[in-house]
C-alpha cells in the first residue's frame, strides 16, 4: 500500500470497516479480464478466518466464470463523504474500504439456510423469517479469504 499512513493493519478494525458496509464487489477471471459484480453480502468470522457469503438466480455468467477459475478479488468501501476547502481550492473524499482475495464455492443445499441466515443477518438487527420457498432458486456462494487489507481516509484539520 502507497499510504501506510492510511493503512488498517488491525484485523478487527478491517472487521468493523466491513460490518458497516452494504454491498460487496467481487471480480472474476473473464478471459483475462476483470468481470465486477456489487453483490450483498453476509460474514462470518471464526478464527479470524473471514468468509463472506453472496446469493443469486441459479443461471448466469458468474457461475460459468467461478467453474473455470475460482479465485476472486474483492472490494467493498463506505463511510463517504466529500471534502471541500473552497479558500485553499481543493477537495477530497473521506472513505473506509477493504480489499482482498480469496477463493469462492458453490454451497451444497444443506448448507443454503445457515448461509442465507448469516447473509440476512448483516442487514437486519434481529432474525428475518425470509420466505424458504425461494431457496431452491437460489444459488449460494461463499468467498474464503485469504488475505485482506483495509484503508481509512479521513480528512485531518490541519490549518
Amino acid at each position: 500500500m502507497r499510504r501506510s499512513d492510511r493503512e488498517v493493519k488491525d484485523f478487527d478494525g478491517i472487521i468493523r470497516i466491513m460490518e458497516k458496509c452494504d454491498v460487496c464487489r467481487i471480480a472474476l477471471n473473464n478471459n483475462g479480464y476483470p468481470y465486477i459484480l456489487p453483490l450483498n453480502f453476509g460474514m462470518k468470522v471464526d478464527n479470524n478466518i473471514v468468509e463472506l457469503y453472496f446469493h443469486g438466480a441459479n443461471e448466469g455468467m458468474k457461475y460459468d466464470l467461478i467453474q473455470n477459475d475460482n479465485r476472486a478479488s474483492f472490494e467493498m468501501d463506505c463511510e463517504h463523504r466529500l471534502v471541500t476547502e473552497l479558500e485553499r481550492g481543493s477537495c477530497t473524499m473521506e472513505y473506509e474500504s477493504v480489499i482482498g482475495k480469496g477463493y469462492i464455492e458453490i454451497l451444497p443445499e444443506e448448507e443454503k439456510y445457515d448461509a442465507l441466515c448469516i447473509l440476512m443477518k448483516h442487514y437486519h438487527q434481529e432474525t428475518f423469517p425470509f420466505n424458504k420457498s425461494v431457496m431452491p432458486h437460489t444459488t449460494v456462494f461463499k468467498l474464503v479469504v485469504k488475505n485482506m487489507t483495509g484503508k481509512v481516509r479521513m480528512k485531518r484539520n490541519d490549518k
